[in-house]
């Protein structure tokens, strides 16, 4: 079982490397693409549990505590991240930003709800493993969420989806996070480029040019004799060019991480003005 689950493991890996999924970069397309392979995972990781013909109590606890809420989790997370894409309201940021706003609040009342639960798990707890994740077990002293009635009894038990929620939610939690934080950071550059005089400058380079343009000039002393904050300058090409740079940092830790030429953009321009300047030497 084990050896099945880890090449599934390995096949997931490589499609959610795919996807921006630290930067919540992902569109509706691909978060219903997403949804579609991994509800092929759970039907493949069903026909291969249904398969053994005998498992473990233990082994048992195993999948449904660990293996199959990993691959449930990720359905679900993207499941619910294409709904929440699909339903958002198209009005201002303040709009979007209470829409988000109220689908956090729903995530930390399932939390709250089921405190008990969320820390007896996140303390990998194991003394009623045997009537959470064992199928055919229950305990009505434990108030077991009705909704068992009404899955698989060969591929459920107990538990099993409320830790797959758990995991979708504690993702989702990020995600929303991340989605409040760039709409304030745009109702800043939309605030801040109200004040610059009115222009049409716009930036058409990628977004990695631009932040290794920006780290360039915090690395030299240009400006404010070199004593000025990152952010700082980030924002100003931001509201400067209306451009979202998203997470800069991790973009500049990929920069670092170049084999060849870490200063692609930066070579680009002397390469530019040289050839500009030959140009005009000859005219």
């Amino acid at each position: 079982m084990k050896a099945f689950f880890k090449q599934l493991s390995d096949k997931i890996e490589i499609e959610m490397q795919t996807i921006d999924l630290d930067g919540c970069d992902i569109s509706i397309e691909e978060a219903f693409a997403m949804v579609e392979f991994f509800k092929k995972c759970l039907s493949d990781l069903r026909t291969f549990f249904l398969s053994q013909e005998f498992i473990s109590a233990q082994a048992e606890i195993t999948f449904f505590k660990e293996m199959k809420p990993e691959v449930l989790g990720l359905l679900l997370y993207f499941n619910k991240m294409h709904n929440i894409e699909l339903k958002r309201p198209t009005g201002s940021n303040d709009t979007q930003r209470e829409y988000y706003e109220n689908e956090l609040r729903s995530i930390t009342y399932f939390f709250e709800r089921h405190l008990d639960f969320y820390q007896y798990y996140r303390s990998k707890s194991t003394h009623f493993d045997e009537y959470y994740f064992v199928r055919g077990k229950s305990c009505p002293q434990l108030c077991a969420d009705s909704s068992q009635y009404i899955r698989d009894p060969l591929f459920s038990t107990v538990y099993d989806f409320k830790i797959a929620k758990i995991i979708s939610n504690e993702m989702l939690r990020i995600y929303l996070n991340k989605k409040l934080l760039r709409l304030e950071k745009q109702m800043t550059i939309d605030k801040n480029r109200a004040l610059l005089p009115v222009g049409n400058l716009k930036w058409t380079g990628s977004k990695v040019a631009a932040i290794e343009f920006g780290y360039a000039l915090h690395a030299c002393p240009a400006i404010n004799r070199g004593h000025t904050d990152i952010k700082d300058i980030m924002l100003f090409i931001e509201t400067f060019f209306n451009i979202d740079l998203g997470d800069y940092y991790r973009t500049y830790i990929a920069i670092r991480g170049r084999k060849k030429d870490r200063t692609a953009f930066l070579n680009s321009l002397i390469d530019g003005l040289i050839k500009k300047m030959d140009e005009d030497d000859k005219n």
